[in-house]
C-alpha cells in the first residue's frame, strides 16, 4: 500500500531553533545507530521511520558505519526513502557522520580530508541522495590537524554534498577551535552532537557554555544511557536486552546496584509526573534550552510513540528538579 504521510504530523511536535541558524529541528529525533542494519528486520525499521515521520519527527540521524554490517543502516534508510518518502525529501533533515572505523587500511577512519570526503560520497550513494542536510566529523582525530578536518567539512558543504557542517564528541576546547576554524573558512558550525544523560553529564562542564556563546546548537545522543534509564533493568538484566549482548555498548558491569537504586527513585518521580522512566529521562535532558534536540533509538514503534508522549510534559517544577538532583548526586 502506498504510504501517505499523516496530514496532522506538525500539529504537536515542538521545533527548536538550532543555535543562531535558520534551521528548526524537532525536539525528538530518530537515530538509526541500532536496529536498522542488514541483520535487522527491514519491515520493522520501515514502520519505525514512517511512524516517526507521521509524529512530526523530521530529523533522521545516521553515520557511515551504522549497521551491522557497516553501511547497512544507510542502505536501509535509502530503501525507505525510495519506496515511501521520496516526495517528502524537502521536509526531512537527514544527517550522516564519518570518523570511526569504516573500511580496512589507513584511509578508513579518523579525520583526514581523504576519509571524510570519500565517506560522504559513499553515504550519499548508499542512501540515494544528492546531499545530506548535516555532515559531521564523528570524533576528533588526535593525529590529524584540526584545520584539515574542518577544511574537509567546508569543502563538503561548498560542493553541495551537505547543507551544514557539524562536529560530534569534541571537548569544550576542541569545539571552540573547530568553531573558530569553520567560521574563518565561511562555513559556520551548525551543531555539536554529544552524549548526554542523567548518568553522563560531561556537557555541563563547559561544552554547553561554549555552544551557547558561539550560537551553535546541540543534538544529544544516548539520553537513556543505553537503556539503563528505563524500567527495563529494575529487576535485573532481561534476556535479549542490550546489556545481555556481548557486543553491546552497555555492559552488565554498568548496571550497578547503586545505579539501579537511583533509577528506582527516579521512577517514583516519573510516576508522580504521570510519565514512564524513559520519558522522565528525555524530558530532563531537554530541560536545558541549549539542547536543541534529543536523539532516541528504538527497536519498536511503541518506543517512538512513548518518546513523543513527553511533548506535553517537558517542564519541571523547581521541587522536581531539586529531588532529581538529590537522587543523582547521592
Amino acid at each position: 500500500m502506498k504510504y501517505s504521510a499523516n496530514t496532522e504530523r506538525y500539529d504537536k511536535m515542538k521545533y527548536n531553533r538550532c543555535g543562531n541558524s535558520g534551521l528548526l529541528l524537532p525536539a525528538i529525533s530518530l537515530g538509526l545507530w541500532h536496529n536498522f542494519g542488514g541483520i535487522d528486520v527491514y519491515e520493522n525499521g520501515r514502520k519505525m521511520v514512517l511512524r516517526a515521520f507521521d509524529l512530526g519527527i523530521t530529523h533522521f540521524d545516521l553515520a557511515n558505519n551504522y549497521g551491522p554490517p557497516y553501511g547497512s543502516a544507510e542502505e536501509t534508510f535509502g530503501r525507505i526513502l525510495k519506496s515511501d518518502l521520496k516526495s517528502y525529501r524537502d521536509e526531512m533533515i537527514i544527517t550522516s557522520k564519518a570518523g570511526y572505523d569504516m573500511w580496512p587500511g589507513p584511509y578508513g577512519e579518523w579525520g583526514s580530508r581523504k576519509y571524510l570526503i570519500a565517506s560522504c560520497d559513499q553515504s550519499l550513494k548508499r542512501m540515494g541522495l544528492e546531499y545530506v542536510d548535516i555532515f559531521y566529523s564523528h570524533r576528533p582525530d588526535p593525529n590529524t590537524p584540526l584545520e584539515e578536518t574542518m577544511m574537509a567539512l567546508d569543502q563538503i558543504v561548498r560542493s553541495g554534498k551537505a547543507l551544514y557542517a557539524g562536529i560530534s564528541s569534541y571537548d569544550p576546547v576542541q569545539s571552540q577551535k573547530a568553531i573558530d576554524i569553520l567560521k574563518e573558512l565561511g562555513t559556520p558550525c551548525l551543531v555539536h552532537q554529544p552524549s548526554y544523560s542523567m548518568f553522563n553529564r560531561w556537557v555541563e562542564d563547559g561544552l554547553l557554555d561554549v555552544l551557547e556563546k558561539n550560537g551553535v546548537g546541540s543534538v544529544v545522543f544516548s539520553p537513556l544511557f543505553q537503556g539503563l534509564l528505563t524500567n527495563k533493568y529494575l529487576n535485573g538484566i532481561p534476556e535479549g536486552s542490550r546489556a545481555s549482548k556481548a557486543a553491546s555498548y552497555l555492559q552488565s558491569s554498568d548496571i550497578t546496584p547503586e545505579k539501579i537504586e537511583k533509577v528506582k527513585k527516579l521512577n517514583e518521580v516519573a510516576e508522580a509526573r504521570g510519565q514512564k522512566m524513559a520519558q522522565l529521562a528525555l524530558s530532563w535532558v531537554l530541560r536545558d534550552k541549549r539542547v536543541t534536540s534529543v536523539i532516541i533509538g528504538a527497536s519498536k514503534v511503541a518506543q517512538i510513540e512513548d518518546a513523543v508522549g513527553i511533548l506535553g510534559k517537558m517542564d519541571f517544577t523547581p521541587e522536581e528538579l531539586q529531588t532529581i538532583e538529590g537522587i543523582l548526586q547521592n
